[in-house]
């Protein structure tokens, strides 16, 4: 097992990996308790359930021990501790623990002549890079949302119907063909909602000539979509908007072209906001260009200002810049896309861009 590269080093130890996310990333396993302790050996590793998950972590994690018990500190600490073992550390997931809890472990291991050490981003630092089934999945996820998505805007959306009813339909049309749940709440964001880069649906009618915003993804075994598109609701009321979306999707057609392996996230971000400054919207684009994607919607790495990550093959992101403008509405193009060996980036939400005007 990779993680156990980090056990390196006298005196020896063990990492106790909590996250449910790194749980199943590293395991397989998919239940609501669990936790994955590694030993500096494969003998002293195990997955730390409970009785109600036995039979699906012999199935889902077959060649790893398994201990049923609801205390897994204490079968970490167990399995360092000892005459033998004294000055042994425990490396845990800090971004995982509250306060108290860590406060406890401390106190807990040092009875046991265990120390402890904080990690950040141990596992996501492998979860980094997705190999080809990884990549499989998060295709398939990327696939329903954009036929989902198409669907709604071939058959769907009208005038009058509410965000609400919007959102909620194209959610169920994600498991109707096929996806385990969304991969986060849909955002439906009409007229001047559009200036809310994470409005939530309401019960607001939509109206001819606005734009509306649609941010959505579906989940598949744990792995996340991202997606957006703008389109108009007959032909567009406010001129500027128009102007607006044709730059948004300049700016994010940059920020695609600038996705390649050996560059920068920052440069990715710098190729998008470039292009926004320049139209004079800068200070309307508020967020970053983007995020990784994978078992979390939004993972490593940042795609912003000043990110020190460097993109390989096989890492998944967004590219999405978008304009906000408060009391007329607003503008994002989002696509997933995947590094790749190649000078180009595979798109895997590769929906028209232009705007649309239903």
């Amino acid at each position: 097992m990779r993680l156990r590269a980090a056990l390196t080093g006298d005196p020896p130890g063990g990492v106790l990996v909590t996250d449910p996310r790194n749980v199943r990333y590293l395991t397989g396993f998919t239940g609501s308790n669990g936790q994955l302790f590694v030993g500096p050996d494969e003998a002293s590793s195990a997955l730390i359930t409970d009785e109600r998950y036995d039979a699906r972590a012999a199935a889902e994690a077959a060649d790893l021990a398994r201990v049923l018990d609801r205390d897994p500190v204490g079968v970490a600490l167990a399995r360092l501790a000892g005459p033998a073992e004294t000055g042994a550390r425990l490396l845990v997931e800090a971004d995982d623990l509250t306060w108290a809890a860590a406060r406890t472990l401390e106190r807990r291991a040092a009875e046991s002549g265990v120390a402890v050490d904080p990690t950040e981003g141990l596992v996501a630092s492998l979860r980094l890079v997705k190999d080809d089934a990884e990549v499989a999945r998060l295709e398939t996820a990327c696939a329903i949302t954009t036929d989902a998505l198409s669907w709604l805007l071939d058959e769907v959306i009208v005038p009058g119907l509410t965000e609400r009813a919007l959102a909620t339909a194209l959610e169920r049309r994600f498991i109707d063909l096929g996806a385990d749940g969304v991969a986060f709440p849909t955002i439906v964001a009409a007229g001047p909602h559009g200036a809310t880069p994470h409005h939530e649906p309401t019960d607001r009618p939509l109206a001819h000539g606005e734009l509306l915003t649609i941010d959505c993804g579906a989940l598949v075994d744990g792995y996340h979509a991202d997606h957006t598109r703008t389109v108009a609701l007959g032909p567009p009321a406010d001129p500027l908007l128009v102007e607006v979306h044709q730059i948004v999707q300049a700016a994010q057609a940059a920020g695609r072209a600038a996705v390649r392996a050996g560059a920068m996230a920052a440069e990715v971000d710098g190729a998008a906001r470039t292009v926004i400054t320049e139209a004079g919207y800068g200070d309307h684009f508020v967020h970053s260009t983007g995020h990784g994607v994978g078992l979390q919607i939004h993972e490593a790495p940042t795609v912003a200002r000043g990110s020190a990550a460097t993109l390989a093959p096989g890492i998944v992101l967004t590219v999405e810049p978008g304009i906000y403008l408060p009391g007329r509405g607003g503008v994002r193009i989002e696509d997933t896309v995947v590094v790749t060996a190649e000078a180009a980036a595979r798109v895997l939400t590769d929906m028209p861009r232009e705007l649309r005007i239903l």
